[in-house]
């Protein structure tokens, strides 16, 4: 395997590699990059996602880019939101000391704040298409000048109906630019877009390699928002020894949940990239020596860390897209060991997971957080393993004595009931824990859904549930909270059975008029 010495790269964004924790490249990085920086071909590189695509092209661009010049030199286009907000921050974070600006344009943020960014000048954008487009016809993002056009995830943004407005960005680029196309897949339409827009093009594959790890027991847990702090001190707590890594959205996110845990005791710290190198490396040594047990960290600032034995990883917030996912949770299960990916979902993010499962080629089953009780009763097996232990070591003369002392007052049972809630009250108590299910976990784990017809239409709740359960398979003790009017209807659906009962009522409508969308509130009133 070829180190990253040997691809051409500068002697400055290896030092960034090395600072990051990168050692050797991945096979898409191997021949994406020495293409890109010796050649003048466009790239079609075909990679399933969690391949490091975003440093195979990163790297080489920021390379080649100049300072200071003044104009958008590169455009990267990604299929949702979210991943250009990681694409941005991951080519930052590779840029090291270089002079360059880049910024993630994406519809939902604010105009005005992309306005002010695009005027003061920058080298890279990241972008949406459609976002990017709606900064075109207003002039605000001009591509006359740019030397690179990324297009990311284009299988994806076909399959989301971005092509037609791929095409138009397109047209306003360049055509002395160079083009770079990944892809997972490479379907007809995708072929047609190189065959069209790109110039004389080299066609990369790589198809080899799993991408999560074998050994990784993978699992999720519907929780509400509220309720991941206490789901998370539930898994710690029920591990004899809890080593891993959570992974947060923000750095807000990072330094609260990391904070609240050491408010409760825990042995954590946070990562993130407002940290200088030097608190970042003092960090990472306590971790790396288990003086610190639990790092919450952003995705950027955790890329690179190589610990090794960790027990679990845990996506409190759940990620991005399935690159991130399987970058995280490859970091447990190692070198023949067993480890925990565990992944905390509400019911807003549940099509992102299917998503993720989907895209990742992988299984993440479901699981059932563990009682309060369970947890203590776990807790008191461990401290009277402990005992015994510390019973058939040889004891000190001193203790003795004083056993021998209280003995002359006090029953043996009092003695030691009385040495285990001084000890252990504060750790074996069930008032320290919050009943998640009272919180609402149940509502919350399920989705409400509109049906556009009522009672004029002839709907009952029986008939209701009777359609439901013929078309999809839904029983009727999963429909709660069924309400009909006049015109029109709602129930209540576990969110797994409810992304069922909206797929089949969106693509099928034979033998059926119902119309099944997802409630809405506005106002505080739902519709």
């Amino acid at each position: 395997m070829q180190s990253f010495e040997n691809l051409g790269l500068s002697k400055e964004t290896l030092e960034v590699l090395e600072r990051k924790g990168f050692e050797t490249p991945t096979p898409i990085q191997e021949r994406t990059i020495p293409a890109v920086l010796k050649g003048t071909k466009d790239i079609v590189g075909q990679a399933q996602t969690g391949t490091g695509k975003t440093a195979a092209f990163g790297l080489p661009i920021i390379e080649l880019l100049p300072e200071h010049s003044g104009a958008v030199q590169a455009l990267v286009l990604t299929p949702t939101r979210e991943l250009a907000i990681q694409v941005a921050e991951e080519i930052h974070s590779l840029k090291g000391k270089k002079c360059l600006s880049i910024i993630p344009v994406y519809g939902g943020q604010s105009m005005e704040i992309q306005l002010r960014s695009l005027r003061r000048g920058v080298d890279i954008v990241v972008g949406t298409p459609g976002r990017i487009l709606d900064h075109i016809r207003r002039r605000t993002l001009r591509l006359e000048k740019i030397s690179y056009l990324v297009l990311d995830e284009a299988d994806e943004m076909l399959n989301m109906g971005f092509l037609e407005d791929v095409q138009d960005i397109m047209k306003h680029t360049p055509p002395d630019k160079r083009t770079m196309l990944f892809s997972a897949t490479m379907p007809h339409e995708i072929m047609q877009i190189a065959k069209k827009y790109m110039r004389d093009y080299e066609v990369l594959k790589v198809t080899k390699g799993e991408l999560t790890v074998s050994r990784t027991d993978q699992i999720y847990f519907e929780v509400a928002a509220a309720d991941k702090l206490e789901a998370l001190c539930r898994i710690i707590d029920i591990e004899e020894e809890f080593y891993g890594l959570v992974f947060c959205r923000t750095k807000v996110d990072v330094d609260g949940v990391a904070n609240q845990l050491k408010e409760r005791g825990y042995e954590a710290d946070a990562l993130h990239g407002d940290m200088s190198q030097v608190v970042r490396e003092k960090i990472l040594n306590k971790f790396k020596k288990r003086q610190v047990t639990i790092l919450v960290a952003t995705d950027v600032a955790a890329r690179g860390i190589d610990v090794q034995d960790l027990t679990h990883v845990i996506n409190y917030a759940i990620p991005h897209d399935p690159e991130a996912y399987v970058h995280r949770i490859g970091r447990t299960g190692r070198a023949g060991k067993e480890g925990n990916a565990i992944t905390f979902v509400t019911s807003a993010e549940y099509q992102r997971l299917q998503y993720i499962m989907r895209k990742a080629k992988t299984d993440i089953r479901k699981a059932h957080l563990p009682k309060v009780k369970e947890v203590i009763d776990i807790k008191k097996r461990r401290v009277i393993n402990r005992l015994e232990e510390i019973v058939k070591l040889n004891l000190q003369p001193g203790y003795l004595e004083m056993a021998r002392e209280l003995l002359e007052k006090n029953s043996p049972q009092e003695i030691l009931a009385a040495l285990l809630q001084h000890s252990f009250q504060g750790e074996l108590d069930e008032k320290s824990y919050t009943d998640i299910d009272r919180r609402g976990v149940d509502t919350k784990g399920k989705t409400r859904l509109f049906v556009k017809q009522g009672k004029r239409a002839g709907l009952t709740p029986k008939r209701l549930a009777n359609i439901i359960r013929d078309n999809c398979g839904i029983e009727a003790d999963k429909i709660r909270d069924i309400r009909i009017f006049d015109t029109f209807s709602f129930i209540t659906l576990p969110f797994h059975e409810a992304e069922i009962v909206l797929s089949y009522f969106k693509t099928r409508r034979k033998g059926s008029d119902l119309c099944i969308t997802k409630a809405k509130k506005e106002g505080g009133r739902e519709f």
